[in-house]
């Protein structure tokens, strides 16, 4: 290959370091504190946290959970690469199978559903398949969320219901504004 068609490959860069977010739906106050606890002590301080969003524009989780169930995001200080996503579901998993084991629930007690937010994106991890799905790695896929537009929140045909109310999108367009915060603290 001749020097001029190696100078126009693109070369690949390191990611830029994420903002780590994280979801949790439950129906007990108290295992929410729990996970939460848990969550601080394995990925550092909590920057911000969201109130607790009614969990009920599906049933999907009923069956598993019971009714009345409630949903917090909170994003954490410290930032990650985006390619830990993988290892921080597949924690989050282990982390509701020991609460699940310690509480003795036939059920599932808690989800909880590792993210990262970026300057255009919020990615949330999972292990269920889907077409628009994009598989990661260990049974892990990334979902795309939604997008961040200069006038807001650009959601997507398969953006959880959920995430489509406005106090829900206020509070990512918050953690982004700490993330680009953030980001310009870095060392160039």
């Amino acid at each position: 290959m001749s020097y001029n068609k190696q100078r126009n490959m693109a070369q690949p860069k390191a990611f830029a370091p994420v903002k780590l977010i994280c979801g949790v739906i439950f129906k007990e106050e108290a295992l929410y504190e729990e996970v939460r606890r848990r969550l601080i002590g394995e990925w550092g301080p909590v920057d911000m946290e969201s109130p607790a969003f009614a969990f009920d524009l599906t049933d999907y989780y009923q069956p598993e959970m019971g009714p009345a169930l409630k949903r917090i995001f909170m994003s954490f200080a410290g930032l990650v690469g985006p390619e830990s996503l993988v290892g921080l579901k597949l924690w989050t998993n282990d982390l509701e199978e020991a609460v699940r084991r310690e509480t003795g629930a036939a059920g599932r007690p808690v989800n909880i559903d590792p993210g990262y937010l970026t300057a255009s994106a919020l990615v949330m991890a999972t292990a269920k398949d889907f077409s628009h799905r994009i598989p990661l790695g260990r049974g892990i896929y990334a979902h795309l969320e939604f997008l961040f537009t200069k006038t807001g929140v650009k959601t997507l045909d398969w953006t959880y219901p959920d995430f489509r109310r406005g106090p829900c999108q206020e509070f990512f367009r918050t953690v982004r504004e700490l993330y680009l915060r953030r980001l310009r603290e870095l060392p160039a």
